[in-house]
């Protein structure tokens, strides 16, 4: 169904949006591809077929063009190609070079790394390439891109500054990559001034591009883990192929020179050659994997490491919260033990007292049932004379009274 109807947008213009709605069709489950259509899409579709539209026209057309002249400030009014408004704008279509590195790139067609940048929120877009870029090689990308807006301000001032420019100062090639580049190191030595509105605006946008165009290219916090998760997936695989390597011309060189009755020296040669150069790139591609670790420890874990300090500062509340309970408990302990000994020496009286009352109490009960004993069997031996103690000693029947 969405194949259908994609088919009459079918021109060398729109290929990548189709492309982009057929992703958003499946992605969301649509049937229709009208239903990935808002207002923000046509808007693009719409300036995307103005910027191709733009080209020169078949013909002579002229018009007149007035300008002040730089020192002079005298008015210049000529006439002017039209070819020469409509092949300024034709830069535009530069986006068709980031819009082709976008599609042959590696991010854009790995399935593993367009998953992980799902599950981080992060779009796989060519400015989420160019970032890419400018982290992996950011020398290259930030030379390319000088030196290709040099040219192209420089070739703009040429084409805008021909008609007015009589000494042929501003309107040489040579010269306007000369006022461009003053221009652009903020320098400005003032022995080349553009004459019109169209040549001041290419000389004085050169400044300031870079430095923006520096500053958007950096990465976001969920496209830096996304940058270096797949940058360690890379560095693996080619850790793991330097290594195959390095195993296999150890293994070619033992097979010839111990297992070949016949050495064959230039083969040996240029087996150890090989066995050099894979040492090297695994040694190479382990430095880059190291670099990988540091960057991602000094650029990533800040996060992570709020986190984890908040969950140590929280740890330590705790504990300190759970010490302290501890140490109240403590104090209570200790004043009931404080309170035990200070009523210990009368518990120890009491009790002495009362052990003491109880043994006169138990003495004087047997004091008093052994007294009536004593008392009959002394009216006993005196009634019946001599007779035996209890113990069988003898007694005698005379008295001393």
């Amino acid at each position: 169904m969405a194949r259908k109807h994609c088919q009459p947008l079918h021109t060398s213009a729109t290929w990548p949006l189709r492309l982009c709605w057929k992703l958003f069709v499946i992605d969301n489950g649509a049937d229709d591809w009208r239903i990935a259509m808002t207002t923000e899409r046509v808007l693009l579709i719409a300036l995307e077929l103005l910027v191709s539209a733009v080209h020169p026209v078949p013909g002579d057309f002229t018009f007149q063009w007035r300008a002040r002249l730089a020192f002079s400030y005298t008015p210049s009014l000529v006439e002017a190609d039209l070819d020469m408004v409509l092949s300024v704008p034709m830069f535009l279509r530069l986006y068709l070079i980031a819009r082709v590195m976008l599609l042959h790139s590696k991010l854009f067609t790995d399935a593993s790394s367009r998953s992980i940048g799902a599950l981080n929120k992060v779009h796989f877009n060519t400015r989420f390439v160019m970032k890419t870029l400018m982290t992996i090689c950011p020398g290259t990308v930030l030379l390319v891109f000088s030196i290709s807006l040099w040219i192209i301000a420089a070739w703009t001032v040429r084409v805008c500054e021909r008609y007015h420019d009589s000494q042929d100062v501003t309107s040489n090639f040579l010269g306007a990559m000369w006022l461009i580049s003053i221009t652009f190191l903020s320098i400005g030595y003032g022995d080349m001034v553009p004459h019109t509105y169209c040549g001041k605006g290419g000389a004085g946008c050169t400044a300031l591009v870079v430095a923006v165009v520096a500053r958007k290219l950096e990465l976001t916090k969920a496209e830096k883990h996304v940058h270096n998760f797949m940058m360690d997936t890379q560095l693996t695989k080619r850790i793991k192929n330097a290594a195959a390597n390095v195993l296999r011309e150890t293994w070619l060189i033992y097979k010839h020179t111990k297992l070949m009755k016949r050495i064959d020296h230039s083969r040996v040669r240029k087996h150890q050659r090989k066995f050099l150069q894979a040492i090297h790139q695994l040694r190479s591609v382990k430095m880059e994997q190291r670099k990988l670790t540091d960057q991602a420890n000094t650029l990533v874990d800040l996060s992570k490491m709020q986190s984890i300090m908040y969950d140590l500062v929280s740890e330590i509340n705790d504990r300190s919260e759970d010490l302290e309970r501890q140490m109240l408990s403590l104090e209570r302990r200790v004043e009931q033990l404080t309170t035990g000994f200070s009523t210990l020496p009368a518990h120890l009286t009491a009790t002495l007292t009362a052990q003491h009352t109880a043994l006169l109490h138990l003495l004087r009960e047997r004091g008093t049932q052994g007294g009536p004993e004593r008392l009959g069997g002394a009216a006993t031996g005196t009634g019946g004379g001599a007779g035996v103690d209890p113990e069988g000693s003898p007694n005698t029947s005379s008295s001393s009274c």
